[in-house]
Parts: C-alpha cells; sequence; structure tokens
C-alpha cells in the first residue's frame, strides 16, 4: 500500500511539464516548426506552412522555443522607506 502511494506521487512528478501542464499548444512552440523568415508563420515539415497559433496532432512542446515574460521594474525606494520611528 505505502509502495503505491509512492509510485502514485511519482508518476504525477514526472508527468508535470517544465513550465507546468497549462502550456497551450501552438505551432510557435513546437519542436518541429521553424518560423518563417517574415515572422509571419510556421515552417513544419510535417503540414507546411502554419498560422503561429494553430497546432496538429503531431505537436511536441518545445520549453526552449517559449519567450518569457518581461519581470516588473523594481520599485523606487527613498530613505524614508527604511527609517525606523
Amino acid at each position: 500500500m505505502i509502495n503505491s502511494i509512492k509510485n502514485d506521487e511519482r508518476n504525477l512528478e514526472m508527468r508535470r511539464k517544465l513550465y507546468g501542464n497549462s502550456v497551450q499548444a501552438t505551432c510557435e512552440h513546437c519542436l518541429h516548426g521553424r518560423r518563417s523568415s517574415d515572422g509571419k508563420a510556421i515552417l513544419c515539415p510535417k503540414k507546411g506552412v502554419m498560422p503561429l497559433y494553430h497546432h496538429c496532432r503531431k505537436f511536441e512542446y518545445d520549453p526552449l522555443k517559449r519567450i518569457p515574460s518581461r519581470q516588473p521594474k523594481p520599485q523606487k525606494f527613498t530613505k524614508e522607506d527604511f527609517k525606523i520611528d
């Protein structure tokens, strides 16, 4: 019984993807596709020319093609913010 619980937990961890399980399938993030020179389409060896936000059954997620969102700039602090009264 205890071993089956540990195996279930391990299987859940192995199923988790690098950036979570909520990654949207798009040709833009597919392992097979390459962005065209104008940047408006994906050149796919499996399906041909595809729109950026389309996907097919051959989709395989490539985490290296993901462009992360920018971090917000840190707040500006003054000396009064660190002053203890």
